[in-house]
């Protein structure tokens, strides 16, 4: 099931749900938007190439119509849908056919549930559980060969934006750490019953095998810098008096445990708080406003941090990333950074 979360309109009463012809109704405030083009559901079993060895993951299956063209197409469908009334409809559907052995019924919330073994995810969810879903199934093991997932239009045009794009952001990149994503489909709001107020986008997501291995804190907390204004230059947010002041403090905590030194305890107390530096992984925009004022002049800061500064600016100069935006880097040029600032002992958590 989909769904995108609408405005209330003034002086006018909204409807909560809509009934469907066995008497199920839908609610738009759970995402529950169930797909009602045959021929639409079709092409997405075609184009997630299921083959008939496949155990299927089917979230939110609604009232089943994708879920019967899944039991035909692979080995075996594992649903989990979170509606109860949703959950009986499926076992009525399916009870005593061919399929009903080959289909299995979770009840529950998919972000709470452990997810057992599965080669393909076909998903249709409801929109605002789309960043922690992702980031669940892309933090399942053992990985499964592709996840074939209806996103709103923009949240999908995220996941596969290129360097440039206007919506290249820190979700973008974090999802293609992990995973090559390419968009399948576009799928108007009239494709639904009842119909959302967004369009939205089929996208094919494969992990990357083999994984390429960061430190998750070290990684997050790095892009969170980098993207807080994404259309500045490196040498800009690096520059800024927070930034050093937080990098400073990092940084002498690793030193004080590297040396043994007696108040190693004191120092690790030390946390870094990156909250102010972005928002979570969601549909937001990135804060591409100006923050001049936020930036640390040479001569303003004490003789030790601007030590460190230099030694954080002279890692920008020696990867020659001092002129160059976040909104232009590549996925590799993010790790390349990421593994100087490593190299020069500046840690990010």
């Amino acid at each position: 099931m989909a769904g995108g979360k609408a405005k209330k309109e003034k002086g006018k009463p909204q409807q909560q749900h809509m009934p469907y012809q066995g008497g199920i109704s839908f609610h738009k405030s759970k995402g529950q938007h169930i797909l009602k083009n045959p021929l639409l559901v079709d092409s997405i079993v075609q184009k997630a190439g299921v083959k008939s060895t496949d155990v299927i993951l089917e979230i939110g299956p609604g009232t089943g119509n994708l879920t019967k063209k899944l039991l035909e197409a692979g080995k075996k469908v594992i649903a989990v849908e979170i509606d109860p009334r949703m959950v009986l409809e499926l076992q009525r559907r399916f009870q005593g056919t061919p399929h009903s052995n080959r289909l299995t019924v979770i009840q529950g919330d998919v972000l709470k549930t452990e997810l057992p073994y599965f080669d393909i995810c076909v998903a249709n969810i409801p929109y605002q559980i789309s960043s922690p879903l992702t980031f669940k199934l892309l933090n399942h093991q053992p990985a499964f060969r592709a996840a074939i997932i209806m996103f709103q239009r923009e949240f999908a045009m995220r996941l596969v934006a290129q360097p440039g794009d206007k919506l290249y952001c820190r979700l973008t990149v974090n999802t293609q750490l992990h995973a090559r994503v390419f968009h399948l489909l576009k799928v108007g709001r009239n494709n639904f019953r009842p119909p959302p107020k967004v369009d939205s986008s089929v996208v094919r997501i494969e992990p990357r095998k083999p994984r390429i291995e960061v430190k998750q804190k070290e990684w997050d907390g790095f892009l969170r810098i980098c993207f807080n204004r994404k259309n500045k230059t490196l040498g800009s947010i690096f520059r800024q008096k927070s930034v050093i002041s937080l990098l400073e403090k990092n940084y002498r905590t690793v030193r004080a445990l590297e040396l043994g030194k007696e108040d190693s305890a004191k120092e690790v107390d030390t946390k870094m708080d990156f909250s102010s530096f972005g928002d979570d992984q969601g549909m937001e925009m990135d804060d591409d406003g100006d923050d001049d004022e936020m930036e640390v002049e040479d001569g303003e800061a004490d003789g030790v941090q601007s030590e460190f500064k230099d030694k954080v600016l002279g890692v920008l100069k020696e990867g020659d990333f001092e002129e160059k935006r976040s909104s232009k880097l590549t996925l590799q040029e993010f790790l390349y950074l990421l593994s100087l600032f490593n190299k020069a002992g500046i840690h990010f958590s």
